[in-house]
């Protein structure tokens, strides 16, 4: 396991944004672990030392870390801190859900397009 470095750098939540701090943590770390910045086995910092880099309470990065965690997206390995897992770890969920979806679509007469349309309402896709 690799230190994330310079982690979380000069990013900081918008404290003005009506987006939850907590939240706002969660979407920058998914965006850093897809886009290679923060690599599989990246170590990311303790949840206080991260608060009091960003300014914010333990809560917050711990909310985050949670969050993360559930997704697939981290993984809290005790004393060993929180890493960043592989794509293809992060998304065994997702396909396991994936297919009880369209198990049940298909179950329920829905064609690919129907369950696709029903799938995009919910993604809150146009």
């Amino acid at each position: 396991m690799t230190p994330a470095a310079g982690f979380p750098g000069t990013w900081r939540p918008n404290t003005a944004s009506t987006v939850a701090l907590f939240e706002q943590l969660r979407l920058h770390v998914i965006h850093l672990a897809d886009n290679g910045s923060l690599p599989p086995g990246t170590r990311l910092p303790a949840v206080r030392a991260l608060a009091e880099a960003l300014d914010v309470a333990p809560h917050t990065v711990a909310r985050a870390y949670k969050q993360l965690e559930a997704a697939g997206v981290v993984a809290t390995r005790g004393r060993n801190g929180t890493v960043v897992c592989a794509r293809d770890e992060r998304l065994g969920g997702l396909s396991a859900a994936a297919a009880a979806y369209a198990a049940a679509a298909k179950a329920q007469g829905a064609t690919f397009a129907e369950a696709v349309k029903l799938l995009a309402a919910a993604y809150d896709v146009p």
